[in-house]
């Protein structure tokens, strides 16, 4: 893992245990290791013990011993909106269903209506304290997607702040464009009108703006039809943005294999995935995203098929989903355990979940996920004994520091 000629390096950790989830089925361990940096990106890694004659850094830090994996990566959240709607919580303990308050008018439509009044540095604002417990806990990159504005003004809005959080916070923001998140209230029983406006002025006029990196739909029986969720998929590929679905979470409404037959990054909830869909994903690369906080606050009973998309090879990411309704959870670490224990999934498929699996997610794979010479210098230190302690404590936060594109910071500091 050396370079072929010594130089100097910008920063050097050793003293340390390396994970680096760089090979599929395990955590990657490396002992006793140090790792490089320069201009961002890593340098060289191994066993300390086999330093390069030579070489030296600018700066170094002795970790202590701790343990250094990528970065966490949160690949699915709503996390940027205003209101709050623990009174729908409230109602659903007392025997109202999901269904049923979103036909009321409540659920999305009541955070859309918040979020159309909130101002751009509002929403910015509410958003700063949630963001800042996931960098606490070690993320590094995290997704946004629009979808409570559900006008072209509204979702600009969302965007907009999404990208200011990326300048705010040391953290990397992908931003997903989610129009076909509900129907708004001004299109009732219009379902294909807004369609028609989704993809002929708010997916064209945002995606001139570069403020889009990725589309979104919530395709099912209280969402959109898969007929029209392709739609919104052809107008995305006319502009040559990646796709990615809420899918199969209430109903099978095939929108897992309708995403992969457009090359699409990831199907996420997939309570309902068929065996039809779990093929196709398979055949085309597509992430399963699994969801554990809004199955945990849903109340749900039916499990994603997690074993057979062990079986049939697909990559299973994990992420918060935190939105104010369904997954208030600003916390990713939790999200591993609840993916360990709801689920059944191991703590290194839940480590890779959150980093190399989630990296991919985000068509990202290339750049984060895994430690290894010439990827982003994205990487949160921990003190723990193993890595499988970062799926095992429940409300526990043994995150040391962080370091964003070579430079480290203090989680408290994020």
């Amino acid at each position: 893992m050396a370079e072929t000629r010594p130089r100097q390096w910008d920063a050097l950790w050793q003293n340390t245990h390396l994970a680096t989830l760089a090979q599929p089925g395990g955590y990657g361990e490396i002992h006793d290791g140090a790792i490089a940096v320069r201009d961002g990106r890593i340098a060289w890694m191994g066993k300390r013990a086999d330093l390069p004659a030579g070489c030296h850094a600018a700066v170094e830090h002795d970790a202590g011993g701790a343990w250094l994996t990528p970065g966490l990566i949160d690949c699915h959240t709503h996390i940027l909106y205003a209101g709050n709607r623990s009174d729908e919580f409230e109602a659903r303990l007392n025997g109202v269903a999901y269904e049923e308050i979103a036909r009321r008018g409540g659920g999305i439509l009541s955070t859309v209506r918040a979020t159309r009044a909130a101002s751009e540095d509002d929403l910015l604002a509410a958003s700063l304290p949630r963001i800042r417990a996931l960098l606490a806990e070690g993320v590094t990159t995290l997704e946004i997607k629009s979808g409570y504005g559900l006008d072209l003004e509204s979702e600009a809005k969302m965007l907009r702040a999404a990208r200011r959080v990326g300048d705010t916070l040391p953290v990397r923001v992908k931003t997903t464009f989610l129009g076909a998140h509900a129907l708004p209230e001004e299109y009732k029983g219009q379902a294909d009108a807004y369609i028609d406006l989704v993809c002929q002025k708010l997916l064209p006029a945002l995606a001139d703006t570069g403020l889009v990196d990725a589309v979104d739909a919530f395709c099912e029986n209280i969402g959109f039809s898969r007929a029209q969720t392709e739609r919104v998929f052809q107008a995305a590929a006319s502009r040559g943005l990646p796709v990615k679905l809420h899918a199969e979470q209430l109903s099978d409404q095939e929108g897992a294999a309708l995403t992969a037959r457009y090359g699409g990054l990831s199907a996420d909830h997939l309570e309902y995935l068929s065996e039809q869909g779990i093929a196709a994903m398979a055949a085309a690369g597509t992430v399963a995203v699994l969801l554990p906080g809004a199955f945990y606050f849903l109340r749900e009973t039916r499990f994603p098929p997690v074993q057979a998309l062990r079986e049939a090879g697909v990559p299973i990411a994990i992420a918060t989903d935190c939105n104010p309704g369904t997954s208030p959870m600003t916390s990713l670490l939790l999200a591993m355990n609840m993916a360990c224990t709801l689920f059944r999934m191991t703590p290194q498929e839940a480590l890779a979940a959150t980093t190399i699996h989630a990296a991919k997610a985000l068509g990202l794979q290339e750049t984060l996920g895994s430690l290894a010479v010439g990827k982003a210098a994205d990487f949160a230190l921990w003190d723990i004994d193993r890595p499988g302690d970062l799926a095992y404590a429940i409300g526990g936060n043994p995150c040391r520091s962080v370091v964003n594109g070579g430079v480290p910071r203090q989680p408290a500091l994020a």
